[in-house]
């Protein structure tokens, strides 16, 4: 099919780079994406991530709305086509609720010549990776992880999975928490979570980690209140082992961590 985006100037072809810009600061890039924004000719994302990959001659950067998903992804796999070099970029990691899975639903149900082109994933430095690295381990052990935002799914689903994953006893990672347009989902969480959990179970809050606005909270299910949490927080709530490990000295706050091992089990080390 016609495409409306030139062939690229530089006569090589074209290619789609999905890319993880991590969790907010520059240090947490890793060089490969690094490597790759150099590279390109294009950068399409969600306008807030877009604005982070600094203007330069020979790019132009595509921002669009967070619930355009599919589209962007069209809009890449397009323009690679047409000889571009393509980074798609997201926050975080770009397979965890994020633009890889959208690149590949776009690739499934579009042009079948777009199945030849030149598709890499570059992994990033997702957000639960960097607030538990903050927080201490509290993913040391067992783990899930879940989307709260009902946008894509039904929420009786959503309440399905955090009662399974806590009668599994698994510490918990929970992404878009709490949005303004539907408060009421966070709230309805945490009534779930200390029915499942009891009240005295761990929860932590860490928003915008790697940022000047980062801020970091550790409290019980029993003291948590929905305002804990926005979009720009990753939660996560314990497992029955998860341990909370008072800071001496100076320095304020806490480390938590869940063991690696369970009690009375002798198994293999």
């Amino acid at each position: 099919m016609p495409t409306p985006y030139g062939r690229c100037a530089a006569g090589r072809g074209g290619w789609v780079r999905i890319v993880g810009l991590g969790p907010g600061s520059e240090a947490l890039i890793t060089p490969e994406a690094s490597g790759v924004l150099a590279e390109a000719t294009d950068v399409v994302g969600y306008v807030p991530y877009v604005e982070r990959v600094a203007p330069r001659p020979g790019l132009t950067r595509h921002g669009s709305d967070n619930r355009e998903e599919i589209r962007r992804a069209e809009q890449a796999l397009e323009m690679a086509a047409a000889g571009r070099r393509v980074a798609v970029v997201s926050s975080g990691d770009p397979g965890v609720f994020a633009m890889g899975a959208a690149v590949f639903e776009a690739l499934e149900a579009g042009e079948p010549a777009w199945r030849a082109l030149d598709i890499q994933v570059l992994p990033g430095v997702s957000a639960m990776l960097a607030a538990g690295a903050r927080l201490g381990a509290p993913l040391g052990h067992d783990f899930c992880c879940i989307n709260l935002s009902d946008n894509l799914k039904p929420w009786a689903l959503i309440e399905k999975r955090l009662r399974l994953a806590a009668d599994a006893d698994f510490a918990m990672a929970f992404y878009n928490p709490r949005s303004r347009s539907r408060p009421e989902g966070f709230a309805r969480a945490l009534d779930v979570l200390r029915e499942a959990c009891g009240l005295d179970r761990p929860i932590m809050f860490a928003r915008a980690v790697s940022t000047p606005e980062e801020r970091l909270r550790v409290v019980t299910l029993g003291e948590a209140t929905p305002e804990m949490a926005d979009m720009r927080t990753l939660v996560m709530v314990g497992s029955s082992l998860t341990r909370r490990i008072p800071v001496e000295g100076d320095g304020a706050g806490e480390w938590v961590y869940t063991p690696r091992s369970v009690p009375s089990f002798e198994g293999d080390r």
